[in-house]
């Protein structure tokens, strides 16, 4: 698959929920995850066998998702980006909306990197 290829299914199974999925069809087992640090306590982790950890570490601190958005992607050689963003309500902070930039790179057909700015 190529980038753009990658970028387009990303943005397919996000936008369905299917985010296991994009791990295993997508993804690098090698891949590396970076937030921004001391960003919700979850930091980068490395290895697809801790994205789902870092996943539910992260649902674990809201109580409702009220809503979800992401862009289309921009496409540049081996790297996409996406906006994106959600209105949750967070269990000690109350309804929080956050907006946020994610950077993917990809090499052989495979995501090796995301990394989140907000």
């Amino acid at each position: 698959m190529t980038t753009q290829d990658i970028a387009h299914r990303l943005v397919a199974l996000s936008r369905e929920g299917k985010f296991e999925q994009i791990y295993s069809e997508l993804y690098d087992a090698n891949a590396k995850s970076i937030e921004p640090d001391n960003e919700f306590g979850l930091g980068t982790v490395e290895g697809l066998h801790n994205f789902a950890a870092k996943g539910a570490a992260f649902n674990a601190q809201f109580s409702e998702f009220h809503s979800f958005y992401l862009s289309e992607p921009v496409v540049a050689g081996d790297y996409f980006s996406l906006a994106m963003g959600y209105d949750a309500t967070h269990k000690t902070a109350g309804r929080v909306q956050l907006d946020e930039i994610a950077l993917y790179h990809v090499k052989n057909g495979k995501v090796v990197s995301e990394q989140f700015f907000y």
